[in-house]
């Protein structure tokens, strides 16, 4: 029986990756410092399923305090067979009001579990990055060959910074790190603060949806039990230093360190005024819609080149955005009663 450390066990993706690793007999620690970003009820609620499993374990702490770090780790070599980071301040737009918040999360918090990772020889670091970090590449779809040192936002740089310093542990250290680049996660329990979220509550309050670039954009949503999967299978894929890797061509997606970056993403990317009439069709009503430009921070088109995912892992997302949004509506009505 395993122990893994997931941080952010109360978010999104955290909860649900933490289910799939109990139910397949592992021992989960899970930290959280449960912050008002959203709806803390609803990290509680999640928390209190993973709570009915006796292998669950839960921390309540912030990851940027480095003394309650360091207690977390402990002194003992593999206290963790493998350390999950997916605790992050998450939000583009927010990001932009609220830049220290960031800072403080991405990047100081994510030195914290880079040097309890070092400190206890884990065999293996998997990290959440964001495809955010392709900023403001063109050319799609975006592979972690490209390069991506152009951020639109401190949310993506502090996600690029993390991959960096990631890199640097796994040359200086030898920690094994793989990141990983979510796209436009939805799905049940998901962020109140996501688009899918938003629009649901909306429309079914009869407010107006706020729709940018007046929705002409796509993305590629990627439903969570994809998300999920693809986590659990690169976690057994523990990186090695790339034997081809020439340092007079580097090549952004792979290292002569123990270090790997991959895409999870559905690779179909979706109009955003489809995903909407996608939705209405759910509801079995019409939303009031707000035509809006393009905000700052954010792109226009995102899909995810998966070809090392799939040739690495086996594995490719399936579940197509019309079933996703289904099962998303059918949870929100029944935990809300709507």
């Amino acid at each position: 029986m395993r122990t893994i450390l997931v941080t952010g066990a109360a978010g999104f993706i955290g909860y649900h990756l933490s289910e799939r690793l109990l139910g397949q007999g592992d021992r989960v620690v899970g930290v959280d410092n449960l912050n008002p970003y959203y709806d803390v009820s609803l990290k509680k609620a999640r928390l209190e399923r993973l709570r009915r499993n006796d292998g669950f374990r839960f921390v309540r702490m912030d990851i940027s305090d480095r003394e309650d770090m360091k207690n977390l780790f402990g002194s003992r070599r593999g206290v963790f067979d493998r350390v999950v980071h997916l605790a992050a301040q998450a939000g583009v737009r927010y990001s932009i009001k609220n830049p220290h918040a960031y800072v403080d999360s991405n990047v100081q918090g994510f030195l914290n579990v880079l040097e309890g990772c070092r400190y206890t020889e884990t065999p293996h670091l998997v990290f959440a990055s964001s495809s955010s970090v392709y900023g403001g590449n063109a050319a799609t779809p975006f592979s972690v060959h490209h390069n991506v040192d152009h951020p639109v936002s401190l949310y993506a740089a502090t996600k690029k910074a993390g991959e960096l310093m990631a890199h640097a542990y796994a040359d200086l250290y030898g920690i094994p790190c793989t990141g990983l680049r979510f796209f436009t996660v939805y799905g049940p329990w998901g962020r109140p603060d996501m688009a899918l979220f938003l629009f649901t509550e909306a429309v079914l309050e009869g407010r107006s949806i706020d729709v940018y670039n007046r929705g002409n954009m796509r993305r590629d949503f990627t439903y969570i039990d994809d998300i999920i999967e693809g986590v659990a299978r690169v976690m057994e894929l523990i990186p090695v230093p790339d034997p081809r890797w020439d340092k007079f061509q580097p090549d952004p997606g792979s290292s002569f360190a123990p270090y790997r970056i991959y895409n999870i993403g559905n690779n179909r990317p979706v109009l955003l005024k489809h995903f909407i009439n996608l939705l209405e069709d759910c509801l079995g009503r019409r939303a009031k819609k707000n035509m809006l430009p393009l905000q700052p921070g954010d792109v226009v088109e995102t899909c995810a080149d998966v070809d090392d995912l799939i040739r690495d892992t086996g594995f490719r997302p399936t579940i197509p955005v019309e079933e996703g949004i289904k099962r998303f509506v059918d949870w929100y009505r029944s935990y809300y009663g709507r």
